[in-house]
C-alpha cells in the first residue's frame, strides 16, 4: 500500500518530489589536434571536467484518471556547482563545430549545387570544421547564423532558430507526458508506462519491438523484485532500456539488487538480431540515434566506448575503458522497487568525415568521435534514508526475532498444555 502512486501513501511525497540529491556530471572530450584531424589524421583527445550540476526534479499537472493509472510533467532545474566542478563553465574547449559537420553528413547525398550552396555559406559566415566555444555555450546555447541559413536552402531541416546548444532541452523542461500505472487495482504494475505523449509505442525505429514503451518511467519499480532484470523508458535515449541483475548487496546497511547494462545493450544487429530494428547501425556498442536527433549523425554509447568494438577506441587517441569509471549500475531496494543508489552514464558521439564538396570538411577520414559523456548519479541518504532503514531493515528484524522469542516462549506452554491434558484424561 505504501509503494502506490496515491496520496495517502507514505512514497507519494518522495514521487512527487523526489528527495534524493541528483547530480549531473558532463565530462567534454576536447580534440588537441584539429588542423591535423582535417588533414586526414587520427584525432587526439583529452578528458576535461566534470562540469557538475545540482539537479532538482519535481512532477507538475499530475492528473489521477478513471482506469487506475496517472498523468504527469517531470521537470529538471540545473544548478552550476563550482566547488564539485574541475573548471567553470568559461572555460573555453575545442571540439567539433557540431552544426556544420553535422549538417555536412546529413547532406552527403543531395545535389552537388545544395552542398556548393552549403560550403558557399560556411565560407560567408567563417565557418570552420572546429570551434572553440565555453562550456555553457555548447550546452546551453549559443547564437549561430548557420542555422537561418540551412533553413534557408533545405526549409524544415530544423525545427529550431537562432540558438544552439547540446543540453538546452534539459534544463528547466520537461521529459514529455508520462502516463504510468497508480498501483491501486494490481500492485505488480505499479509506475509501469502506459504511455509517453499519449504513444503507446514510438515510432523512430524499424521494429515494432525496438518501438515498444516497455518497463517504468526509471524513477521506481513494482515491488518484490526478482534478481532477474528491470526496463525502463528513456526519452533522452529514445527507447526502452533492459538492465540485468549482476549482484546481491547492501547500501548502508539496506539490501539491495545491483543492475547493469548488458553488453547487448547497444550491440549492432548483426552480434545480436533483436537490435537490427536500431539499425542502420555501425560497430557494436554505439547506436544511431539519428532517427529521434533531426536526422543529425549522431550516436549514444557508453562513457570511453565501454563495452564497444575496440575498433572504435582505437580510431582516436585519449580514451581507456573501465566498467568502475564508466559502467552504468542501479541498486534498487528489492521489496518496495525504490532505488537506493544510482549512477547511470550515457556519451554523446558525432560521426564525422570528408564530405564531396563541402571544403570545410578537409580530408578527415570516417571516425565516430565522442563529444562528451554525463553522468546522472543519486543516492538516498538523510532522514529518508534514517526513514528508509528503520521501516525497512530494524522494524522487520525485531519482527522476526520476536516471533522466535513468542515461539521460544509458547514451546513449554504447549508442552504443559498437553501435560495437563493427558492427567486430566488419566484421572
Amino acid at each position: 500500500q505504501n509503494v502506490r502512486i496515491d496520496p495517502s501513501s507514505i512514497s507519494f511525497q518522495m514521487w512527487k518530489e523526489i528527495p534524493v540529491p541528483f547530480y549531473l556530471s558532463v565530462h567534454f572530450f576536447e580534440v588537441l589536434n584539429p588542423e591535423q584531424v582535417l588533414e586526414g589524421e587520427k584525432p587526439v583527445l583529452s578528458q576535461r571536467g566534470p562540469y557538475v550540476y545540482r539537479e532538482y526534479r519535481y512532477k507538475t499537472n499530475i492528473t489521477f484518471h478513471d482506469n487506475g493509472t496517472v498523468s504527469y510533467l517531470e521537470y529538471r532545474q540545473l544548478f552550476f556547482q563550482p566547488d564539485l566542478s574541475n573548471g567553470t563553465e568559461d572555460e573555453y574547449i575545442v571540439v567539433p563545430n557540431i552544426m556544420v559537420m553535422g549538417a555536412a553528413v546529413m547532406m552527403e547525398k543531395m545535389p552537388a549545387i545544395v552542398r556548393y550552396l552549403l560550403s558557399k555559406a560556411l565560407t560567408g559566415l567563417k565557418q570552420e570544421a572546429f570551434m572553440n566555444r565555453t562550456v555553457g555555450e555548447i550546452l546551453w546555447g549559443y547564437n549561430d547564423p548557420l542555422i537561418s541559413i540551412i533553413n534557408a536552402i533545405v526549409p524544415g531541416m530544423l525545427p529550431f532558430k537562432g540558438k544552439f546548444g547540446l543540453f538546452m532541452d534539459f534544463n528547466n523542461s520537461n521529459s514529455g507526458l508520462f502516463t504510468v500505472n497508480t498501483g491501486m487495482q494490481n500492485i505488480s504494475q505499479v509506475h509501469m508506462v502506459d504511455s509517453w505523449n499519449g504513444l503507446k509505442k514510438v515510432n523512430y525505429w524499424r521494429s515494432s519491438q525496438c518501438n515498444m514503451i516497455n518497463g517504468t518511467a526509471g524513477e521506481m519499480w513494482p515491488p518484490f523484485m526478482s534478481p532477474t532484470s528491470l526496463e525502463f523508458y528513456s526519452p533522452d535515449a529514445c527507447r526502452s532500456m533492459t538492465l540485468v541483475y549482476e549482484q546481491s548487496g547492501q547500501f548502508q546497511g539496506v539490501p539491495t539488487y545491483r543492475f547493469v547494462a548488458p553488453k547487448t545493450l547497444f550491440a549492432n544487429g548483426t552480434d545480436y538480431p533483436p537490435n537490427e530494428g536500431f539499425c542502420p547501425c555501425m560497430q557494436s556498442g554505439i547506436q544511431n540515434v539519428s532517427t529521434c536527433r533531426l536526422n543529425a549523425p549522431m550516436f549514444i554509447s557508453h562513457p570511453h566506448f565501454y563495452n564497444a568494438d575496440p575498433s572504435l577506441v582505437n580510431a582516436v587517441e585519449g580514451l581507456h575503458p573501465s566498467k568502475d569509471q564508466h559502467g552504468l549500475f542501479l541498486d534498487v531496494h528489492p521489496m518496495t522497487g525504490i532505488p537506493m543508489n544510482c549512477s547511470i552514464k550515457l556519451q554523446l558521439n558525432l560521426y564525422i568525415k570528408r564530405v564531396s564538396g563541402v571544403s570545410q570538411t578537409g580530408q578527415i577520414k570516417p571516425v565516430v568521435l565522442p563529444l562528451l559523456w554525463f553522468a546522472e548519479s543519486g543516492s538516498i541518504e538523510g532522514s529518508v534514508l534514517k526513514q528508509f532503514y528503520t521501516n525497512l531493515v530494524l522494524l522487520p528484524s525485531v519482527l522476526d526475532y520476536l516471533q522466535y522469542i513468542l515461539l521460544g516462549l509458547s514451546v513449554p506452554l504447549i508442552v504443559s498444555a498437553a501435560v495437563l491434558m493427558g492427567m486430566s484424561k488419566v484421572s
